[in-house]
């Protein structure tokens, strides 16, 4: 029989009903230098409402991938404070999962193999359940026994995102996910991770060097610029979103805020525009 965990279908405000899984985040003057003394974040301030999606973009270099490293537990910051669900993250939290660009997938290990493997602290045929589920979910059942060397680049993220999801996450950081994709297979993802993120209300941190992904599926995009939080801009599209004139103008807000920066330094724009 498969979980709940699996069925459980949310149709009302996302960040409202995904309370009760998803995970809150606040940093405090977060800091982060290398030993070679660059600081790529200084004072950085932010926080992430439990069962909220946020996309954050910028620059290359800019400190996105660092911060969501330092969200993750796999770095440590500098300075300041960061929190998880209101407590002082120490370390990798074990609700949380992390999909990268590349799919990570072991070319010895089948389908069904990869995506166990993040199934942790259960027995063999209970991960092996929970993978099915997973699988079922992104829509990858029949595939189980193939290797990752038969799958094609989607089908290889979609197996990723499964190994994520087994482990029922309340905080997915998506690190450029689908940055290798062709155009129709990245929308089709982009709608995947929506739909399964709006069904089971985990806390979504994405970063994208995609304006118009941010855009299609963040509440709020945060842009990173020097160091810290440069723009907060609250998506208020409703979902699902089509790229009408409300979606042109958060691309053309965020867009010239990237290239024509017109904040002060440490300055953070919060902006809100009614659809």
């Amino acid at each position: 029989m498969a979980s709940a965990f699996w069925s459980v279908e949310r149709e009302a405000d996302p960040v409202t009903e995904g309370a009760g899984r998803g995970i809150s985040i606040e940093l405090a003057g977060v800091e982060k230098s290398f030993g070679n003394g660059l600081t790529v974040l200084k004072s950085l301030n932010l926080s992430v409402r439990a069962g909220e999606f946020v996309a954050v973009v910028g620059r290359s270099g800019c400190g996105k991938s660092t911060l969501l490293r330092l969200i993750a537990g796999l770095d440590r910051i500098s300075g300041g404070s960061l929190r998880r669900d209101g407590k002082e993250a120490s370390g990798v939290d074990p609700a949380t999962r992390v999909m990268f660009q590349d799919s990570r997938l072991l070319p010895w290990q089948t389908v069904l193999d990869n995506v166990r493997l993040g199934a942790i602290g259960l027995t063999r045929k209970e991960a092996e359940e929970r993978a099915r589920e997973a699988l079922r979910l992104v829509g990858l059942e029949s595939k189980e026994n193939d290797w990752p060397s038969v799958l094609s680049g989607g089908q290889r993220q979609r197996v990723a995102l499964a190994r994520a999801l087994v482990g029922n996450p309340r905080l997915l950081l998506l690190d450029e996910p689908l940055g290798a994709l062709d155009a129709l297979t990245r929308i089709e993802m982009q709608r995947l991770i929506e739909r399964i993120w709006l069904q089971q209300g985990f806390t979504a941190l994405l970063v994208t060097h995609d304006v118009s992904e941010a855009v299609a599926l963040a509440d709020r995009v945060i842009l990173i610029e020097n160091g810290t939080v440069a723009l907060d801009l609250a998506i208020t599209l409703a979902r699902s979103r089509e790229k009408d004139n409300g979606f042109a103008w958060f691309e053309k807000r965020i867009l010239d805020r990237v290239l024509e920066p017109d904040a002060l330094p440490g300055k953070t724009a919060e902006m809100q525009f009614e659809i």
